[in-house]
């Protein structure tokens, strides 16, 4: 090994020699022997691992340090943390000699630990949940499983034994936990579920680990997040905030196209799953549906302008071309990786029909709210039309004309291009078709289901919802300002 290397392991990371206040950035800072040569190998192990989550690992780790103004080489903890304080701030403290005796692709492993386990405490933020042992090692179990896989790693990562001899894995290593499971269950005479199914979502092992006779807590010396016996200040508000932050800015980018992003948000939502009312609203609010490019169905909720964003984002999602991004490529070549090709753009502008039933009553917020919604929709060209008996096309600001009997057939048929309206057809294939209606007619069976929205109309019949093919449909509620 060499000098730096040699530094480390014969000085390897220990307990402080005296109790700071692990909020104290300054005493932090001053309370670190490691040396100038393990200081600055540590720190360009650091910066080269959070270079790397940018590029191709970890948005939400990339994310959430750029976070952390103040990333501090100190020996007053043991390994690494990131400390939320009640200031509002984040700060990454790391032991430099821990770095160095891990060497790269171990920090690239604890900063990815680290950082999912603070994210992963915003989304869980039920005060007995996050106070019961057993599920803090459920949640150690599941973001392990995904940094093994999302690093591509087959084992822990090792630092040198405290004796000086051999070497002892850092943090808990999944299967040897499941391992375990297995053994007590089967000891029990009750089924254990196979690993795959057993850390498919953090509240899976949660329940799980439950099961077993004697369920196993983790130990504070072998939790890469947890600093001495009371472990690093995390001020719940701060973690809220940072989360929430992170998250939203993440599903920015998997918006604008960026893979890394998509495949990250959609995993993180899926071991999640079953959180309970409260993460459903989280990620309803940031547009999982959309992402995911699915609509959700009919529920009754009074939220309904929501729904329609993601609904029409989930059918206008952009299309894709590939190219090659020439300063990102060269950043990577440069620290030995492959090239890869972006998909960026749209293909073409979307089409998105929107039809008023004017036989009924029609809230006149509910149309001006649609103006603003698609008139300010990027890459979208909208066409408007009344209808009852009859399809009027109308402009936004015009008079909207009607009172008759409803007709949708009339609608289905100038959508697809088989009746002309005033001399004209209609020569667009839209991508979206959004009907405002009471629902109050025959029911149609358009061509392409799967384009059409339904907005009823309170007191109005949601048969779309139960049509086959079930179409995407909502109730419009007056509640709602």
């Amino acid at each position: 090994m060499d000098a730096v290397q040699q530094a480390a392991h014969t000085a390897p990371p220990g307990p402080a020699r005296r109790t700071i206040d692990l909020t104290d950035r300054r005493a932090l800072a001053a309370e670190c022997d490691a040396g100038p040569g393990v200081i600055t190998e540590a720190r360009r192990l650091k910066e080269a691992a959070l270079l790397d989550f940018g590029i191709r690992h970890s948005v939400v780790a990339s994310w959430l340090y750029a976070k952390c103004h103040h990333q501090i080489a100190t020996t007053a903890i043991p390994t690494a943390a990131v400390a939320a304080s009640g200031d509002g701030s984040c700060v990454l403290l790391y032991n430099p000699r821990f770095l160095v005796d891990i060497g790269l692709d171990g920090t690239k492993f604890v900063l990815f630990h680290e950082a999912r386990h603070l994210v992963q405490r915003h989304l869980h933020v039920d005060d007995e949940l996050r106070g019961d042992p057993v599920f803090t090692l459920a949640t150690e179990v599941t973001i392990n499983h995904v940094a093994l896989e999302r690093l591509e790693r087959t084992g822990l990562p090792t630092v040198s034994a405290a004796d000086g001899t051999g070497r002892d894995p850092v943090g808990v290593d999944p299967r040897a936990v499941h391992s375990a499971y297995v053994a007590d269950l089967t000891a029990q005479g009750r089924d254990p579920l196979p690993y795959r199914e057993f850390v498919r979502t953090d509240l899976s092992v949660y329940g799980e680990l439950r099961r077993m006779s004697a369920p196993p807590v983790p130990e504070a010396g072998r939790c890469v997040h947890l600093a001495g016996p009371g472990g690093v200040p995390l001020d719940q508000e701060t973690v809220e905030r940072v989360g929430a932050d992170v998250l939203a800015e993440v599903m920015r980018q998997a918006r604008c196209g960026n893979g890394t992003a998509r495949r990250e948000l959609l995993d993180l939502a899926d071991r999640t799953e079953g959180g309970g009312e409260r993460l459903e609203r989280m990620w309803g609010s940031l547009g999982l549906a959309a992402l995911r490019g699915q609509t959700p169905r009919t529920r009754r909720v009074d939220w309904w302008k929501r729904w329609l964003v993601d609904t029409l984002a989930s059918k206008l999602r952009d299309g894709e071309r590939l190219i090659y991004p020439k300063k990102l490529g060269a950043v990577m070549l440069s620290l030995g990786f492959d090239p890869m090709l972006s998909r960026r753009g749209r293909e073409r502008t979307k089409v998105v029909l929107v039809a008023i039933d004017t036989s009924g009553s029609m809230p006149d917020r509910v149309v001006e709210w649609l103006t603003t919604l698609v008139g300010q929709t990027d890459g979208v060209e909208s066409h408007w039309l009344s209808f009852d008996g009859m399809v009027m096309p109308f402009a936004p600001g015009e008079r909207v004309r009607g009172g008759g009997g409803t007709n949708f057939q009339n609608v289905v048929d100038y959508a697809e291009g088989r009746i002309e309206v005033g001399g004209r057809r209609f020569e667009e294939r839209p991508d979206a078709v959004i009907m405002v209606t009471d629902g109050h007619a025959p029911h149609v069976t358009p061509a392409d289901p799967d384009r059409w929205i339904w907005l009823i109309t309170e007191n109005g019949d949601t048969w779309p919802e139960r049509h086959h093919p079930p179409m995407a449909c909502h109730r419009v509620t007056t509640g709602d300002r």
